[in-house]
C-alpha cells in the first residue's frame, strides 16, 4: 500500500491560500489570428466601446504603433490636453534623489553622471582623475588659447559647470564622512 502524501496546507504557517486549487488555470490566448501566445495586454476594439482585444506583447505593440493620442484635435486643444496631463501628473513627478540613472552603485547622482560625460571621464573615476580630465579639456578650449571663438567659449563654460557640480559633490562626500 502506497504511503499517502501530506498536503501543503497542514500546520502553521499555511503554505497556500485557503481557496486555492491545484488544477490548471486556463490562460487567454492572443486575439491575433494564428498566435498562440498568452493574451495579457488589453486593447480597445473601438474608441467608445467597452469591448477589448487581448494581445501578446508583440501584437499589442504592433496594434498601438500608429496610435495618436491627439488625433482629431486642433493645436489649441492639443496644447490644452497636454497641459492638463502635465498638471494631473505633476504630483507623481519623481524626486531627483530617487532617480535610477546613477553610477550603478548609487553613489553618483544623475547630474554628476552628466558632468562626467561632459568631461569624458569614467563613471567610477576618483576626484583626482576628474580634476586632471577637467584641466586637459579646459586647456584645449580656454578663451585665452582660442580668443574670439564662441564655440570654444561655450564649451569652456560647460566644462566649468560640470567641474563645479563634481567638486560640490566631492565636498559633500568629504563633509558627510
Amino acid at each position: 500500500m502506497a504511503k499517502p502524501r501530506r498536503s501543503n496546507d497542514w500546520g502553521f504557517p499555511r503554505w497556500r491560500s485557503y481557496d486555492s486549487s491545484r488544477e490548471a488555470v486556463a490562460q487567454r490566448e492572443c486575439d491575433r489570428h494564428g498566435c498562440a501566445e498568452a493574451g495579457l495586454c488589453p486593447a480597445p476594439k473601438s474608441p467608445n466601446s467597452p469591448d477589448r482585444w487581448y494581445f501578446c506583447q508583440v501584437h499589442a505593440a504592433e496594434y498601438n504603433k500608429g496610435w495618436d493620442y491627439f488625433e482629431g484635435l486642433d493645436k489649441e486643444q492639443r496644447d490644452e490636453r497636454a497641459r492638463a496631463e502635465r498638471q494631473e501628473s505633476a504630483g507623481y513627478a519623481e524626486a531627483s534623489h530617487y532617480g535610477w540613472s546613477g553610477s550603478g552603485d548609487g553613489s553618483r547622482s544623475a547630474d554628476e553622471m552628466r558632468a562626467l560625460e561632459v568631461l569624458e571621464a569614467e563613471p567610477d573615476a576618483d576626484f583626482a582623475a576628474i580634476k586632471k580630465a577637467y584641466r586637459v579639456k579646459a586647456k584645449e578650449v580656454h578663451p585665452d588659447v582660442k580668443p574670439g571663438d564662441a564655440d570654444a567659449a561655450q564649451q569652456f563654460q560647460k566644462l566649468q559647470v560640470a567641474y563645479e557640480v563634481l567638486r560640490a559633490a566631492e565636498d559633500r562626500r568629504e563633509w558627510r564622512g
